[in-house]
């Protein structure tokens, strides 16, 4: 589904990832890890179209979008929930919803609105609700279902758990397992690290913009030196 291939990206003339190259296979999820300042946020605003790319190239089921705006990367069936969530604080929930299905018909936006209110119950009873007077729960719960508006193919999401009380963090986990289930490929940036493990297919950590190390989530969980060295304070 993706491949970056040594990618060298950042913002403007920094260079905040250097030479890095992943895969993640259709319908699995691969969690992003490492300390703050790694580079994992962005990697995934790379693939989205928001940072600079000043070397290598990022394969969408086998096609360069490298030089793709972030808008042509969405049709493509990209779709992000930014960290911090970032719903339009002025518009009702329905209104968020509706944003991120801009890019499908009338028809397909009633079947995906009711696809997310089935998946956040919580959303279908708040609609009416100005996204700024939501929890961060709920929005989390709004980010994710803005994304999901647009039919994704592969969701990248940065921070699923950040800043959320333990009961939201198991109702966001538990819809992103059910996504996961239903075939959905996820790139996952997390700094719950002993929740993004266990609903990981793959797993790459950075540090200073490189891979510190890239293998199976089973590897990863296994591997006492990698938790001491890079993912130990990362963990609740």
């Amino acid at each position: 589904m993706l491949r970056l291939e040594r990618l060298s990206c950042g913002y403007g003339a920094i260079r905040a990832v250097e030479n890095l190259s992943l895969e993640v296979p259709a319908g699995t999820v691969l969690a992003l890890l490492g300390p703050n300042g790694a580079g994992k946020t962005t990697t995934v605003m790379a693939v989205m179209g928001h940072t600079t790319i000043h070397a290598g190239r990022i394969l969408f089921e086998g096609s360069d979008i490298s030089a793709d705006s972030a808008v042509a990367r969405a049709r493509l069936g990209i779709a992000l929930v930014p960290e911090g969530r970032r719903p339009f604080v002025d518009l009702n929930v329905e209104e968020n919803l509706t944003v991120g299905g801009y890019s499908r018909s009338a028809a397909r936006d009633a079947i995906n609105r009711e696809r997310v209110y089935e998946i956040f119950p919580r959303l279908r009873d708040r609609r009416k609700q100005l996204a700024g007077s939501l929890s961060g729960g709920e929005q989390q719960m709004l980010a994710m279902g803005r994304a999901l508006m647009a039919e994704p193919k592969l969701m990248l999401i940065d921070e699923l758990s950040l800043g959320l009380m333990p009961k939201m963090v198991d109702l966001c986990f538990e819809a992103l397992d059910r996504l996961r289930r239903g075939g959905l490929t996820v790139v996952l940036v997390e700094q719950n690290t002993t929740r993004a493990l266990e609903i990981a297919d793959g797993v790459c950590v950075l540090a200073s913009g490189a891979i510190a190390f890239s293998g199976p989530a089973a590897a990863a969980r296994a591997d006492t030196a990698l938790f001491e060295t890079f993912l130990t304070s990362h963990s609740p």
